[in-house]
């Protein structure tokens, strides 16, 4: 009898865990990912855990050499930046779209949080912050309709995850990105797809200034 989780579900859990564990910093690019090791800490068998690292591979998360194994893969600046200029295209359909098709319950959704994330930023509450942010980003694409958009924004974020989780934590970033974050909404709520996909454009045009910026400085801009 054994209690590790086996087939679709422990590979999928295991895929799951890993794009956590970077999201979080616990991962950092570079890292060996070694079988063993992972098999012991999510409790699944090795089949499931070579089988997600397979998955993350042909997502560009995680490189697998060959008579080495597998790490996390680097992603430098200029790849971030393409990644995120490509990002900043789907995210500004989805926006424009979330416009038009958002039902009432998607948009009172929007409103709840476009308030909890200025109440996170009120109290320095940068964990709830960063949790309404990753959700008002699913939700718009939720809202949207955008299936295919979707899919490769999925595939895209995926390889960002260490990237934000670094901007996430630069001082005053929460601040400097809710006004962004509050024009998408507002856009949305008033049914107005150019001025959504305008702000949702003007957004990601920052989080490119902020991957190219020195961190040092960066972190110097977000305080003023």
């Amino acid at each position: 009898m054994t209690d590790k989780l086996t087939g679709a579900a422990g590979r999928q859990y295991v895929a799951d865990a890993i794009r956590h564990a970077l999201r979080s910093g616990d991962l950092v690019p570079g890292q060996r990912l070694v079988e063993n090791d992972l098999v012991e800490s999510y409790g699944t068998t090795r089949g499931a855990v070579r089988e997600a690292l397979q998955d993350l591979a042909a997502e560009e998360i995680v490189e697998i050499i060959p008579r080495r194994g597998a790490r996390v893969r680097v992603v430098s600046v200029e790849e971030a930046v393409q990644i995120t200029e490509c990002r900043s295209a789907l995210e500004q359909l989805c926006a424009a779209h979330a416009a038009e098709r958002a039902s009432d319950a998607q948009r009172a959704e929007l409103g709840r949080i476009g308030k909890d994330m200025t109440r996170a930023v009120s109290d320095g509450a940068w964990d709830v912050y960063s949790g309404l942010n990753q959700r008002l980003h699913e939700l718009v694409i939720e809202a949207s309709g955008q299936e295919v958009a979707r899919r490769h924004l999925d595939r895209l974020n995926g390889r960002m995850v260490r990237f934000q989780f670094r901007l996430a934590q630069r001082p005053g970033r929460p601040a400097q990105s809710l006004p962004q974050h509050l024009a998408i909404i507002d856009a949305i709520l008033n049914t107005d797809p150019s001025a959504a996909a305008r702000a949702a454009a003007a957004h990601l045009d920052d989080v490119i200034q902020q991957l190219q910026a020195p961190t040092d400085t960066a972190a110097k801009k977000a305080r003023h």
